[in-house]
Order: C-alpha cells, then sequence, then structure tokens
C-alpha cells in the first residue's frame, strides 16, 4: 500500500533542481541538488494530495516508472487509502464519524496528511470500511 510517485528531475539555469510530478501536476518544488530536490517532492507531492482531498476530487494511483521514484510515508499512505475507500465506498466524513463513533474534527484530523494520526485509530478507520491495514516491514535497499 506505500505509495511510490515518478518524478521528473531538470537541472534549471540558476543551478536548483526542478521537480515536477506526472501524475500531479500541481505538485511542483525545486532543491539545491538532487538530494535536496527529491525530500522537498515528498512536501509538494503531499500538498497537492491534500488540495484534492479538500476538494473531494479522486486520488489517482500513481505509475511507478521511471528513473526517480519518491516514496511517500507510511501514515500518508494509509490515510490517503482511507480516502480512496471513503469514496469509493460514498462515504463522507460525517458518516464516518458515526461509524466511528467520534467527533467530526477527528476525521478531519485522521484525512489531514499533516497530522500524526495514531496507527490504532486508522485500523479502527479500515474495519469500519470492511478492510484491515496490514504491516510489513522489509529490509531497506
Amino acid at each position: 500500500m506505500t505509495l511510490r510517485y515518478a518524478v521528473s528531475l531538470v537541472s534549471d539555469d540558476n543551478g536548483t533542481v526542478l521537480v515536477t510530478v506526472p501524475d500531479l501536476p500541481d505538485a511542483l518544488t525545486f532543491g539545491e541538488d538532487r538530494d535536496d530536490a527529491l525530500a522537498r517532492a515528498i512536501d509538494a507531492i503531499e500538498s497537492a494530495l491534500m488540495g484534492r482531498m479538500a476538494a473531494r476530487e479522486e486520488i489517482p494511483h500513481p505509475r511507478t516508472d521511471g528513473p526517480d521514484l519518491v516514496t511517500l510515508p507510511a501514515l500518508t499512505s494509509a490515510k490517503v487509502e482511507i480516502y480512496r475507500l471513503m469514496r469509493k465506498a460514498g462515504i463522507g466524513k460525517a458518516d464516518m464519524a458515526r461509524r466511528l463513533g467520534v467527533a467530526l474534527p477527528q476525521i478531519d484530523r485522521m484525512l489531514d496528511l499533516r497530522h500524526r494520526s495514531r496507527l490504532d485509530f486508522l485500523e479502527r478507520a479500515f474495519r469500519a470500511l470492511g478492510y484491515s491495514l496490514d504491516l510489513r516491514v522489509k529490509k531497506a535497499a
């Protein structure tokens, strides 16, 4: 379930590196060098995703082809998947709050990619949608 987005890196004429995301045209950033640009790409992607979520738009599954890929944090990936499942089932935030027995602001925080939600709360949300959350650990590359 980890989200990975292909990014395009282009050296600017001022010595910086421009980052674009083919799947998210509104995700645009730059960095002082390649590593800095890739690190900043995470924030740009999350900002674009939050904008789509706020506008109640679909979040397409990313293409993962290309030489440069950015992996989003696991918490971000889980929240985006909850958002997708809610949309797929036609469940709004108020209905999700009722299903979980919580106030609406808790659902807003759960879907806020900048908020550090608790894993057990996300597990409850997946269960309320008829899914379970599996955690997988693998050796880093």
